[in-house]
């Protein structure tokens, strides 16, 4: 039996790794999280449920959208390897203190939920988002990282990545995505469902405009990742 169980393990590291290492040159044809997407609207008879996603290359992006991801959600993300130590801790803190349990997931930790995972929380997907975000660290530059996640990540209700966003909010392309959209779109990722860059609600209006300012903080596009 143990013969057979670590036969096991060797084979589902070498499979995810390949998998990782496949798609640190081809880009994903969908993630995880669409296919639920998917699943989720068909068992809820959603007929008029549309998915929308296109991948585009860094190049073909603006440069303002993966400063304003970063600088709403990780701002150490050129830095860290995967895991933002302190921010776990504060948050358990906080817990401790009584305050509702909040997330300390980096962007490397998000890229790997919503591309190998399933939504909710549970201490089975939280073990295997570590593993995978360990492998994406290790075979994936950060470019690649942040140029996947801002490709799978939902703006909205159906809406996945930068392009899909642009276009459908903006009527734009995202190579012509400005600053201050760019902060529009990176404020709705808490919960795209419920908040709209497009019709921003009061709290998107402040959140947009705290990372415009977290941006110029951070020194602007010079502090993306080589």
């Amino acid at each position: 039996m143990w013969r057979w169980a670590w036969r096991l393990a060797l084979a589902w590291i070498a499979v995810t790794w390949l998998v990782v290492a496949v798609l640190r040159f081809v880009p994903p044809p969908t993630s995880a999280f669409m296919l639920e997407r998917r699943i989720q609207a068909w068992s809820a008879g959603e007929k008029s449920f549309a998915l929308h996603y296109h991948w585009v290359p860094w190049r073909d992006v603006s440069p303002q959208l993966p400063m304003a991801l970063i600088a709403s959600e990780d701002q150490k993300f050129p830095f860290h390897h995967g895991f933002d130590v302190q921010a776990i801790q504060d948050a358990l803190d906080e817990a401790d203190d009584g305050e509702r349990l909040r997330g300390a997931s980096t962007i490397s930790q998000q890229t790997a939920k919503n591309l190998f995972l399933w939504s909710g929380r549970s201490f089975v997907r939280k073990g295997l988002e570590a593993y995978f975000t360990v492998l994406l660290e290790i075979t994936w530059p950060k470019r690649r990282i942040l140029e996947v996640y801002m490709n799978i990540a939902e703006f909205g209700n159906g809406i996945y990545g930068a392009d899909a966003a642009a276009r459908t909010f903006f009527h734009e392309a995202p190579a012509q995505l400005d600053g201050y959209q760019s902060a529009l779109l990176a404020s709705v990722l808490p919960n795209p469902k419920r908040l709209h860059a497009d019709h921003p609600s009061p709290y998107v209006l402040r959140h947009a405009e705290w990372t415009q300012r977290q941006v110029r903080q951070l020194g602007g596009i010079g502090y993306l990742p080589k």
